[in-house]
């Protein structure tokens, strides 16, 4: 019987090694002619917003780069424990694709989901946008802070 490699056990399905101590069997490798994509023909996605995510003792802080995009343009939805921020950069200039020598930007919707590793104040949360750069400051809940009620009668 033969002895199933990590892979094997954790996705069910089969490789080509025996176990990590094993040589590879010689696969044939079978030549894939590159099929050109036009941008017509795909989908539009939102393109994933980079972020910086930290805490400090009393807050949890995302900074990320929305430069292209008035402050007033960006959505931002928050809640208790997750943050959702979404917007739209557009092109001002019109210019055909192969007229590019080299293309890096990013045009077109974005959107970013996290998930708050605590939970924050929604109603105490500020988001202030400064050349370009967006950040989102919320207040931590203080799970350990108590609060006296008296019963009333009635």
């Amino acid at each position: 019987m033969k002895k199933r490699s990590l892979f094997e056990r954790l996705s069910g399905s089969s490789d080509d090694f025996d176990s990590f101590e094993d040589e590879p069997r010689a696969v044939a490798r079978v030549p894939v002619a590159a099929t050109p994509v036009t941008r017509e023909a795909e989908e539009p996605a939102d393109g994933q917003l980079p972020v910086d995510v930290y805490q400090t003792p009393n807050e949890i802080i995302i900074r990320t780069f929305v430069a292209g995009v008035r402050a007033d343009e960006v959505n931002l939805s928050i809640s208790r424990d997750m943050v959702v921020i979404e917007g739209t950069r557009d092109e001002h200039e019109q210019i055909i694709d192969s007229d590019f020598f080299i293309r890096e930007l990013f045009w077109g919707s974005f959107a970013r989901t996290i998930l708050l590793p605590e939970e924050i104040d929604v109603d105490a949360s500020t988001a202030t946008s400064k050349d370009g750069f967006l950040t989102i400051t919320m207040p931590k809940l203080d799970k350990k802070r108590q609060t006296k009620l008296k019963v009333r009668a009635g």
